[in-house]
């Protein structure tokens, strides 16, 4: 979420205001440790990262819980008890961490990444192709945009995407094509599906795991962007949180959540 300066600030040109975010709530007291692994974030990763938590507790690990979805839905208790939290970007868990104030941003750890991709309808009727397939003039696009006030991986990334050879032509073209700015992946997926929009700019994830409704053309190496995984951990957690951390970049996790689009 942006953060919110009082007004009184803004107005007198105020150099140390102290930022909060609308979803922090001082009364919650942090205490993760009750010997359940609870881990927090975005949806997208979390499937992937349930396959992993399935197999750390076949293994004998402590059980995990994985919540997932819209910040707004899982803030509260997440202050309460999480014993770690996942960004599905850089800029996402730095605003992630004006809310969750137990944890340190010098201990956030990216752990994978995955490139921007193209989702099309069944079929890709419109023979998308590649990145400048979406600047003929009868495309429809739907992009993922937290507006300046909502926490999404998706901020920024079509203009990066668009921008990425400075020429202005493909900036102005692609935005003619968009039709919807939706805030958070969730609510993008669901716009492509009603507005039988001929393309989502997104992630890998979310046409792997919804390949009944749409197919996934990859971005042109000179154009695709980037974005991490990354986790911090509470200084609280309960202790056997470290040990599925690190579970999460082994082996055998890897070959995991390469399944879904994640690399190292």
């Amino acid at each position: 979420m942006k953060k919110i300066i009082s007004f009184a600030c803004i107005l007198l040109g105020c150099t140390s205001a102290v930022a909060q975010t609308a979803l922090f709530d001082p009364s919650i007291v942090h205490k993760p440790k009750d010997g359940i692994i609870k881990l927090y974030g975005a949806g997208g990763p979390h499937t992937a990262l349930r396959k992993v938590a399935d197999l750390w507790e076949k293994q004998g690990g402590t059980k995990v819980e994985i919540v997932a979805g819209p910040e707004s839905r899982w803030s509260a208790a997440a202050q309460a008890d999480a014993d770690a939290l996942w960004g599905t970007s850089e800029l996402s868990m730095t605003a992630f961490l004006e809310t969750y104030k137990t944890f340190d941003h010098e201990k956030v750890t990216p752990i994978y990444i995955r490139p921007t991709v193209i989702a099309v309808q069944k079929g890709n009727p419109k023979k998308i192709r590649g990145f400048d397939d979406l600047l003929a003039k009868d495309i429809s696009i739907v992009v993922t945009d937290g507006k300046s006030i909502y926490n999404t991986s998706g901020n920024g990334t079509w203009e990066d995407v668009a921008g990425r050879k400075g020429r202005l032509s493909d900036v102005a073209r692609f935005r003619k094509n968009i039709v919807s700015y939706s805030l958070g992946s969730g609510a993008s997926f669901k716009a492509f599906k009603e507005k039988k929009a001929d393309a989502w700019l997104t992630w890998p994830e979310w046409p792997i795991n919804n390949a009944k409704d749409m197919d996934m053309v990859y971005i042109d190496a000179d154009r695709v962007i980037w974005r991490d995984l990354n986790v911090v951990i509470s200084p609280k957690a309960d202790p056997q949180t470290q040990g599925f951390l690190d579970f999460l970049i082994t082996e055998k996790a890897q070959k995991i959540m390469k399944t879904e689009g994640w690399q190292r």
